[in-house]
């Protein structure tokens, strides 16, 4: 049998007074689905039954969303015999998990799969596609190069913040011809890229006045990356990058 209300609610207090309103509305200590009396000829069915409107999730948002609402006095006060108005203060409704940007497969947004990490890539000139990148220049520090790397490739728009100074990994990329310094002088024979995690915390890339030749960015999930990035990309950057 169920505990008695004031297990949970000491007699007389604000909780029990609001425990009495509620129950008066609802019928029922249940706030999610529907109505049950466990003093009923039906007590013993206390399980939501399969297929009923009350375990869809929708249903259940809108139950707990109207059991939230509280009774506030509009006007009057209740003194010297004037009649109070109670009306009920409406709870915000969350807003939905899958957005316009889902709907029409907009990669470019930052509004969508809001339960995933997303992850800046760009495409670099050659067509592939790829994280902002770039050599390091003079002394500087992996951070300092890889706030000044944003900058360059996704423009002053975004508000980022760069996690740390270690890099997550890194990657050696050894080219099957070696190619020239611009000078010419020495051969390059690969290169070796260090993983900087970042937040972004506001504002979009903007690639029109990037310096690195970059034509096209979007934001993508794990899952997605694979299905963008060169295979041998893919599978040495795979375990760097968090699975949600």
């Amino acid at each position: 049998m169920p505990f008695s209300r004031y297990f949970y609610y000491q007699k007389g207090t604000p909780g029990d007074v609001e425990w009495k309103r509620k129950i008066k509305e609802r019928l029922t200590p249940a706030r999610d689905i529907g109505r049950y009396n466990a003093y009923a000829e039906e007590g013993w069915n206390d399980e939501v039954l399969v297929g009923a409107r009350e375990s869809e999730p929708e249903e259940q948002l809108e139950a707990l969303l109207r059991d939230a609402e509280v009774e506030v006095v509009a006007k009057g006060e209740g003194e010297e015999g004037e009649e109070a108005e109670v009306k009920k203060e409406e709870v915000a409704k969350p807003m939905p998990r899958v957005t316009e940007a889902d709907r029409v497969g907009d990669t470019r947004s930052l509004d969508r799969l809001l339960q995933r990490t997303l992850y800046l890539v760009v495409r670099k000139g050659d067509g592939r596609w790829w994280f902002p990148s770039d050599g390091l220049v003079g002394k500087e520090s992996l951070h300092t190069a890889a706030e000044r790397i944003l900058v360059q490739a996704g423009g002053l728009n975004m508000n980022t913040w760069i996690v740390g100074n270690i890099p997550l990994g890194h990657y050696i990329r050894n080219y099957s011809v070696p190619a020239k310094y611009k000078d010419k002088s020495q051969e390059i024979r690969g290169e070796k890229y260090f993983f900087m995690k970042g937040r972004i915390m506001a504002g979009q890339a903007n690639l029109k006045d990037n310096k690195q030749g970059l034509t096209d960015f979007q934001w993508l999930a794990k899952d997605e990356l694979q299905k963008t990035l060169l295979p041998r990309d893919w599978s040495a950057i795979n375990n760097i990058l968090a699975e949600r």
